[in-house]
C-alpha cells in the first residue's frame, strides 16, 4: 500500500514528495510531462533566465553611467534561449535527484484515478494500477484563453506563456493582451531586447492586486522605454496579427504585432484524471479545500495552482508541506497574510500583505509611510539614474505590520524580511529595533518604518 500518491510534479508535488519521502513514507508521484511543472519549465524559472539575460544587456548598454563603456554591446538571442534551455535542464534533473535521494518512486504518464475500493485510493498509469491510503492532487493550472474571435485562426502567431518560451527567433512586433505578470515580465524582456511592445489591458491599470501607486510607477518606468500600453481596452477581434480592441468610450483602434500574447489569467486543472470518480467538490472552479488543504473527502487532499485560490509557486510548496506536516503527526495549517507577489522586471517590484486598497476594502485603521530608495546609500551606489519607493503600512491601533510594497531593484531579495515581520505580527516598535546591514538596499524597510508617525 502506497501511504501517499501524489499527481503532479511542479512545486506543490515534488515538495510533498520530497518532504513525505524524508519522513519514512512510502510516495508514488505521477507526472505526465516533466518534474517541475509549469514553474520550471514554462514559467518562474525559464522567464527568470530569460530575464536575466535582458538585464546583463542592458547593464552592459549603459554601463557608461558607472564609467564602464560597451559601445558594441549586442546579443545573441538563440544563444540566450539556449541558456534558458540549459538552466531548465539542469534544474529538472536536480528535483530528479531529490526525488531519488528521499526514495520516492516518480511515474512519468497520464494518471487517472479510479474511485476507491478496500485495498484503497485506486489510480492507473500506463495501464498499471497503484492503490494509495491518501492522495494529493497537485495538477495546476493552465493558460486561460478567452473565446475571442478570430484567435484560433490566426494560428502560431497567438501564443500562450508556453509557445512564446518555445520561440527560437525574435519578433519585431508582440501585442501583449493582458498586463498581469506573465505580461509585465514577457514585455520587459522583449522590450529590452528591441522589440516594438503593446500592451492591451482591460483594467484601469496594470498589474491588479499589486499596490496600484507601485504599479503605476513602473508602467511610467516602462512607457519611457517605448512600451505602448492601453489600459481600459478590450480585445474584441484577432485577425491575422491584427488586434482590434475597443476603448473606455467606445472608441475602435486596431494595433498588429509579429507574434500575439495572449496573458489574462490561468484556470485550475480539475478534469483529465478522473476526479470526478471521488466526489471531490469544486468551488470558483478550483478544489475546495480547509485550511489543511483537505478536501471533502477523506484522505483526498489538494495543493498549488489546482485549488484556484492563490496560483504562486511558493505557496504551492507550502501547501505541500502543510498536507505532509499533518499526515505525519505534525499540526499544521495553511496561512495567507503573508504570500508576497514579486514582478521580476526592471526595476522589480514586490509586495506582501495588505495594500492601501484592500486596507481600505476591508475597513482596516492603518497608518502609511512612503520613502523613496534612494534613502538606501547601497541603492544609490548600484542604480545610477534610477528611482524606486518603499511602502510600509501598519496598523493604526496597535502599530502591527499589515503590509510592505518596493519598486526597485532588488526587492525580490528583500521582501521576504516584510513577510517574516507580516507572519510573525511584528509591531512598529520591535521592527525598530532590529539591526539591519548596513550599506544595503534592505535598510529602506527600516527608515520607512521610522518615517511613520
Amino acid at each position: 500500500m502506497i501511504d501517499l500518491a501524489i499527481i503532479g510534479g511542479g512545486p506543490a508535488g515534488y515538495v510533498a514528495a520530497e518532504r513525505a519521502g524524508s519522513k519514512g513514507l512510502k510516495v508514488v508521484l505521477f507526472e505526465k510531462r516533466e518534474l517541475g511543472g509549469v514553474c520550471l519549465n514554462e514559467g518562474c524559472i525559464p522567464t527568470k533566465t530569460l530575464l536575466y539575460s535582458a538585464k546583463v544587456y542592458d547593464t552592459a548598454v549603459h554601463g557608461d553611467k558607472y564609467g564602464v563603456f560597451a559601445k558594441d554591446a549586442t546579443f545573441d538571442f538563440a544563444k540566450i534561449v539556449d541558456r534558458k534551455n540549459r538552466v531548465v535542464r539542469r534544474l529538472v534533473g536536480g528535483v530528479g535527484v531529490k526525488m531519488r535521494n528521499n526514495g520516492v518512486q516518480v511515474v512519468k504518464g497520464n494518471a487517472v484515478i479510479d474511485g476507491r475500493t478496500a485495498e484503497g485510493i485506486k489510480i492507473v498509469c500506463n495501464d498499471e494500477v497503484f492503490f494509495a491510503a491518501n492522495l494529493l492532487i497537485c495538477t495546476g493550472s493552465e493558460a486561460f484563453v478567452p473565446p475571442i474571435p478570430g484567435l484560433k485562426e490566426a494560428g502560431d502567431i497567438v501564443m500562450t506563456n508556453r509557445e512564446i518560451l518555445a520561440l527560437k527567433e525574435q519578433p519585431k512586433s508582440l501585442v501583449i493582451i493582458g498586463g498581469g505578470v506573465i505580461g509585465m515580465e514577457f514585455a520587459s524582456f522583449y522590450n529590452t531586447l528591441g522589440t516594438q511592445v503593446t500592451v492591451v489591458e482591460m483594467l484601469p491599470e496594470i498589474l491588479g492586486g499589486l499596490d496600484k501607486e507601485l504599479s503605476a510607477m513602473l508602467r511610467g518606468v516602462y512607457a519611457k522605454k517605448g512600451v505602448e500600453f492601453n489600459l481600459s481596452c478590450k480585445v474584441t477581434k484577432i485577425d491575422g496579427n491584427v488586434v482590434t480592441y475597443v476603448d473606455k468610450d467606445g472608441a475602435e483602434h486596431t494595433v498588429s504585432g509579429d507574434k500575439i500574447l495572449v496573458s489574462v489569467g490561468r484556470r485550475a486543472v480539475v478534469s483529465g484524471f478522473g476526479l470526478e470518480s471521488l466526489g471531490v467538490e469544486i468551488e470558483r472552479g478550483g478544489i475546495k479545500v480547509d485550511n489543511k488543504m483537505r478536501t471533502n473527502v477523506p484522505g483526498v487532499f489538494a495543493a498549488g495552482d489546482v485549488t484556484g485560490f492563490s496560483l504562486l509557486a511558493h505557496t504551492a510548496s507550502r501547501e505541500g508541506e502543510v498536507v505532509v506536516n499533518n499526515l505525519t503527526g505534525r499540526e499544521d495549517t495553511m496561512r495567507y497574510d503573508a504570500i508576497p507577489g514579486v514582478v521580476y522586471t526592471n526595476p522589480e517590484i514586490s509586495g506582501v500583505g495588505l495594500t492601501e486598497e484592500t486596507a481600505q476594502a476591508k475597513g482596516v485603521d492603518y497608518k502609511v509611510a512612503t520613502l523613496p530608495m534612494a534613502y538606501a546609500g547601497r541603492f544609490v551606489a548600484e542604480n545610477e539614474g534610477g528611482n524606486g519607493v518603499c511602502k510600509v503600512l501598519v496598523g493604526q491601533k496597535h502599530g502591527q505590520v499589515l503590509g510592505v510594497h518596493m519598486l526597485g531593484n532588488p526587492s525580490s531579495e528583500m521582501i521576504y524580511g516584510a513577510c517574516m515581520a507580516i507572519e510573525s505580527e511584528l509591531t512598529l516598535k520591535e521592527l525598530e529595533e532590529i539591526v539591519f546591514p548596513h550599506p544595503t538596499v534592505s535598510e529602506i524597510f527600516k527608515e520607512t518604518a521610522f518615517a511613520i508617525k
